[in-house]
Formats: C-alpha cells, sequence, structure tokens
C-alpha cells in the first residue's frame, strides 16, 4: 500500500541536519530508569537510515505531563538508552530552545545524534503555538522536519501541527509503517478478517467497532467492554465494571451488525463472552472462578474472559487471513485474569501467516512483555494508543495531514 505524504525517502537528506519528532514517552521505574523502551527501538530504523545519510539528527519528544519543568520527567533517560542501542555517542541537552541548544547543535558532529528535553517542560507544545515551532525550527539549525512520533500524530501540537509551517515535513519509517500497517489491515485485509476489542470502555472505542462491523468478518469481544454488552442485554454482571449509558450505542451497533449479516447470524459474527473468570476482589484474590456468562454473583466482578470462550475465539482467530486486536481481554495486569489476553496472544504468535495488527497502548504493552521476541511474534505493533484508533475509525490524524503530499 503506496503511502500518500512524502517520507524520509523522496527528499534530499544527506548531509543535512534533520530535526525529528519521535514518541519516547516510555513508562519509567520509581528509580527513574526505563521500564519498557519499545518507542525507542521502534523509532531505529528511522535513526539509523538518517545517520547513514550523513545527517545531524536533532530528536524531540515528550515524556509524561509535567505542569513546567520536571526534573523527574528529563529526556536524559530516553537519550542514554538511544546511546546504548544505536552503539554511538547520543549528546543531550537539557534545553529545547535558544542559545545552548543553538551551540551545542553548532559545535555537534556533522553526523550525529542531539536530543533535546522535554517539549512538555513548554505550555506552548500543546497549544500549537507557532512562536514556540519557529524557534524549534530556527534553533535546531534544521533543513527539513521528519514526524516519526505516531503516538502523537492525532494531536494539534507545536511540534505536530505548527511546526510545518516553518520547515518541509516528510514522514519517518516507523510513521509510514504504522499508517500502512494499519489503514491496510482495515482496507485492503486477507479475509477472513476478525476483530478482537477489548478494554475497560466501549465509549473510547465506538468509531473503530462501527468501521469494524462494516469491514469485519467477525468481532470478538472481551475485557470490561463485554461487561456493558453483557448488562444491556439484561444479564447481571454483578459488581463488574460496567458503562450503563450506552443502551443507544450498543443498541446502533446490533441494528448495524443485524443489517449486514441478519438476525440468524448476529450472534456469531459480534461475539460475547459465554463463561467468565471472576473474584470478590481484584488484589491478592483468593476465590477466582470461572462461571457461565449467565451465573455471575451479584458480588463477583467478572476479570477476564473463560477457558470456554478463550478456545472459542481461538479457533475463530486460527482460521483468519488477518487480525486486529484493540483491547486485552481482562485485568491483564495480574497474570490470573491475563489468560484469555495469553490466549490471543498466543494464537497470533504460533501463526504468523496471519496479518496482525495490535492496536497501541495497553495492548501493545501485554502482547510485548508476553512476547520473547518484544512483538516480533506479530505483523506490526502500534506505538500509538489514540492514534492507532483514530486511524482504525477511518479519522484524518492532523501530524500525517500537515505533511509534504507524495
Amino acid at each position: 500500500m503506496r503511502f500518500f505524504k512524502k517520507t524520509i525517502s523522496d527528499v534530499p537528506l544527506e548531509s543535512t541536519t534533520v530535526l525529528l519528532r519521535a514518541d519516547y514517552n516510555v513508562p519509567l521505574k520509581n528509580d527513574g530508569t526505563i521500564a519498557d523502551d519499545f518507542r525507542i527501538r521502534a523509532s531505529l530504523p528511522t535513526v539509523r537510515r538518517l545517520l547513514k545519510d550523513g545527517c545531524k539528527v536533532v530528536i524531540i519528544s515528550h515524556l509524561g505531563r509535567p505542569e513546567g519543568r520536571d526534573p523527574k520527567l528529563s529526556l536524559e533517560p530516553a537519550a542514554l538508552r538511544l546511546a546504548q542501542l544505536l552503539g554511538e555517542p547520543v549528546r543531550f541537552v537539557d534545553q529545547t530552545v535558544g542559545d545552548k541548544v543553538r551551540m551545542a547543535i553548532k559545535r555537534a558532529p556533522k553526523r550525529g545524534v542531539i536530543v533535546l528535553e522535554n517539549l512538555r517542560f513548554h505550555a506552548e507544545e500543546e497549544a500549537n503555538d507557532e512562536d514556540f515551532a519557529r524557534k524549534l525550527a530556527r534553533d535546531s539549525g534544521a533543513r527539513y522536519f521528519v514526524q516519526d512520533g505516531f503516538g502523537v500524530v492525532h494531536r494539534d501540537h507545536a511540534s505536530t501541527a505548527a511546526i510545518t509551517l516553518f520547515l518541509p515535513s516528510v514522514a519517518g519509517r516507523l510513521l509510514e509503517k504504522e499508517h500502512t500497517s494499519i489503514t491496510g489491515a482495515m482496507s485492503s485485509p486477507k479475509r477472513p478478517l476478525v476483530a478482537v476489542m477489548g478494554g475497560a470502555k466501549v465509549s473510547d472505542k465506538i468509531g473503530v467497532i462501527e468501521k469494524l462491523v462494516d469491514k469485519a468478518d467477525t468481532i470478538l469481544i472481551g475485557g470490561a467492554m463485554a461487561n456493558t454488552f453483557l448488562a444491556d442485554s439484561g444479564v447481571n454482571v454483578g459488581a463488574s465494571k460496567y458503562e450503563n449509558d450506552q443502551g443507544a450505542v450498543i443498541k446502533k451497533i446490533h441494528e448495524a451488525v443485524r443489517q449486514k449479516v441478519g438476525d440468524a447470524k448476529a450472534a456469531e459474527f459480534l461475539r460475547l463472552p459465554t463463561d467468565v473468570t471472576v473474584a470478590k476482589r481484584i488484589e491478592r484474590p483468593t476465590d477466582v472462578r470461572y462461571v457461565g456468562a449467565k451465573e455471575v454473583a451479584s458480588n463477583d466482578m467478572i476479570l477476564d474472559i473463560g477457558p470456554r470462550t478463550a478456545e472459542s475465539y481461538v479457533k475463530a482467530l486460527r482460521r483468519a487471513g488477518t487480525v486486529v486486536w484493540n483491547g486485552t481481554m481482562g485485568y491483564a495486569e495480574l497474570a490470573v485474569f491475563a489468560k484469555g489476553s495469553a490466549a490471543v496472544a498466543e494464537a497470533l504468535a504460533e501463526h504468523p501467516e496471519v496479518e496482525s495488527v495490535i492496536g497501541g497502548g495497553d495492548t501493545a504493552d501485554f502482547a510485548i512483555h508476553w512476547d520473547k521476541k518484544k512483538g516480533g511474534s506479530f505483523s506490526h505493533v502500534s506505538t500509538g494508543g489514540g492514534a492507532s484508533l483514530e486511524l482504525m475509525a477511518g479519522k484524518k490524524l492532523p501530524g500525517i495531514e500537515h505533511l509534504l503530499d507524495a
């Protein structure tokens, strides 16, 4: 699938200074070290390509949600990890714009990597402030801007939108791969297309579910999202987490399913758990049980799909040509409630011929930590949560739309 924007392969970058927007918004441990470097590793193909072209690569990113300068959210640990992964020096500058940035970049070797401080130490970043974007372009001395931070391209920020007013702007390797993988799975999948939808809320994923009703051959529902569907159908979900204000949305989804496949096949197309994993409490549960979906006690919490449901879902996945997975099947932070999610991951890992596209956020975190190959067992694991959802729903993402057309 041809990407509709210019990429780093389409412009003369050799021996130039390039401003690269990466997504190094990585989880940190209590001691400030990086807990998971997936997003940094995902940026390597772009960084290495730019270095191969002899570029001076100036990287900007955000980390967390600081209110002003916060030393705990400095990008210095990300710069150190990047240096380890690249196997060559990475210079870190503890400012984002200004004279110190200008001088550090000017003094740096013609070919090399410089990481600037957290963009969100400046309120102007999220305000999409043009003057701040002008300073980023000017102080970096860049000839081109490369957008590779897929996790933020659904936002109108200075480093995704306003920056493109001041520098010719193209996509990096990761952004191109994210877009072509996700849109390809949705628009021209190998059939059958099976969608696995989970996570906490139906309301967060209405657009994606509606799109998948149109595009998919089967939709498998798990997580707290399944609780909302079950409760809406009159099933007692006990003390489980669910949304009680989504009746109109669920009715609309069921009507779309019936129009597509008819009443007789609706339950086979949009599948809900037939059995579930329950407990009275989440932390240190001592009474984990498997019960039928209609046999949940009033003080039970549904915390995962049950073994019969997992087996049924796995059968559907093994027959798939393409699988789109967004949302874990249960409270996957605890191993005892991660069995449904692990069954999905294992079914995809054991069948590499199935094109598997895993949405970002919690699903990506689970898949990467479950997988001995750190995500390599799947066709594509997205680095973006909200961005991948919006792209799956067919929305235009401002950080991509502002790039130069191919």
